[in-house]
């Protein structure tokens, strides 16, 4: 019996573990999982074990992918000629949530954060530069978050792109001030891309 309320301890302490997951709710997923029929349960690990082994960053836009390139990179349906950079896949996510963009991607796979010792090294900045040079792209827009570290950071792209033929543009700021795009609603997403501007 003390061997299954220490399986159980783990499991609500892996569930506590998750952003946004206090413990309460940690208690009340754990006990949701004890409650699963054997088979549900085993497909909820296989699909976490199935992310963990298959999941690799895009070798174009370091978006998640199961192979070397993800489904937005390979779509001949999307818009080559505009590129989004976001600062993490969970952006990209969002506005892709939102339905108004069609165009290619680029995953930063991070942002500037001088306060939290976050500097340029760790972005995929020099991937950037490589594929905007290629000179398929007439835009580049900026899809950083509207905070100091997303200005810095959309700064810090800009700058890396200075000499490139290519209209530098930057989400309206129909996106609150601090707020992050994966918790922007699809309207305010949608009139963030309309009402884009020059950087």
């Amino acid at each position: 019996m003390a061997d299954k309320r220490g399986v159980v301890a783990r499991l609500i302490d892996s569930f506590a573990d998750l952003p946004g997951i206090g413990r309460r709710t940690a208690e009340r997923l754990a006990y949701h999982v004890l409650n699963m029929p054997k088979d549900e349960a085993l497909a909820f690990a296989d699909a976490i074990r199935a992310v963990k082994e298959n999941l690799r960053p895009c070798r174009t836009c370091f978006n998640l992918a199961e192979g070397e390139q993800c489904t937005i990179c390979a779509d001949p349906r999307r818009d080559r000629t505009v590129l989004c950079v976001v600062e993490q896949v969970r952006d990209l996510l969002a506005l892709e949530q939102a339905g108004s963009y069609r165009g290619l991607y680029h995953v930063l796979q991070g942002r500037i954060a001088p306060l939290e010792g976050k500097g340029a090294d760790g972005l995929t900045l020099d991937a950037l530069a490589a594929r905007v040079a290629q000179g398929q792209f007439r835009e580049v827009i900026l899809g950083t978050t509207p905070n100091v570290e997303g200005d810095a950071t959309a700064l810090v792209v800009a700058q890396r792109l200075e000499g490139v033929s290519v209209e530098l543009t930057r989400l309206a700021r129909g996106l609150t001030v601090g707020a992050s795009l994966e918790q922007a609603n699809r309207e305010m997403l949608v009139d963030a891309f309309a009402g884009r501007r020059k950087f």
